[in-house]
């Protein structure tokens, strides 16, 4: 175990799988007190560390969050680390992507990133924290069927430097962390497709996959002293993408 998170009390949204386990498993490692919300109650799953507090959370409902944070903040006595982690992808062309689908996307997306800032703020002020936006690579590359997708993202990476702009003087900074193709996700899918896969590869410099925990490092240096200078900043995990 190291200690760059030592004593620290984090909030991950999304927490409970994926990318979001990931980043509370490392936050947890480096000696963070974690709460994880989310939507899927993880309770009697057999690799749920008993150490991590689950509460729920819908992200699109202001409400929601604002009482999810209140609990987070009385269940660790504080918050000094907020993860806006929770996301959705709906894959569509923008021709076949229904008003429904893009409603959603920007929700969870969008909505849900501005509701956890917003609820974090009075928290976060008290003695000085971080957050940090989950974004991805695909908001700055055009990917064709994931317009709602990478619209949502570069919102975000906005949103997290206007936030970092605004909040610096209230003693809190913003940072974004934007991963790439990881195990887990698409990944899967690319490498049980070996003509997808042979495209992709030649746009990644790692000629390979990254992995959640690659991922979940970056989010670790974020939140730690170690980028106690770094502010606004969209930090990009994705072993050299290339996109044409």
């Amino acid at each position: 175990m190291n200690d760059r998170l030592s004593g620290k009390r984090a909030v991950v949204t999304g927490g409970t799988r994926g990318l979001g386990r990931a980043i509370a498993d490392a936050f947890a490692a480096e000696g963070a007190h974690v709460v994880c919300a989310g939507r899927t109650d993880p309770a009697g799953h057999p690799d749920w560390p008993r150490e991590f507090t689950y509460l729920p959370v819908d992200v699109t409902d202001a409400d929601s969050v604002e009482e999810m944070m209140s609990r987070a903040a009385d269940t660790l006595g504080g918050i000094d680390i907020v993860v806006a982690n929770a996301g959705v992808s709906i894959d569509g062309r923008v021709h076949r992507t229904t008003a429904a689908d893009w409603a959603t996307t920007m929700a969870v997306n969008v909505n849900g990133v501005f509701h956890t800032t917003r609820s974090a703020i009075p928290h976060l002020e008290k003695t000085g924290g971080t957050i940090i936006n989950v974004s991805s690579s695909m908001a700055t590359r055009v990917a064709v069927g994931a317009a709602a997708y990478c619209a949502s993202k570069a919102a975000v990476e906005m949103f997290t430097k206007v936030s970092a702009a605004e909040l610096g003087s209230r003693n809190i900074t913003v940072n974004c962390l934007a991963p790439g193709i990881l195990d887990g996700g698409i990944a899967d899918d690319l490498a049980q497709n070996p003509k997808a896969w042979e495209l992709y590869r030649d746009r990644l410099i790692a000629k390979r996959v990254g992995r959640v925990a690659e991922a979940a490092a970056g989010a670790v240096f974020l939140a730690s002293a170690d980028s106690s200078y770094v502010n606004g900043h969209v930090l990009e995990v994705n072993g050299g993408l290339l996109w044409a």
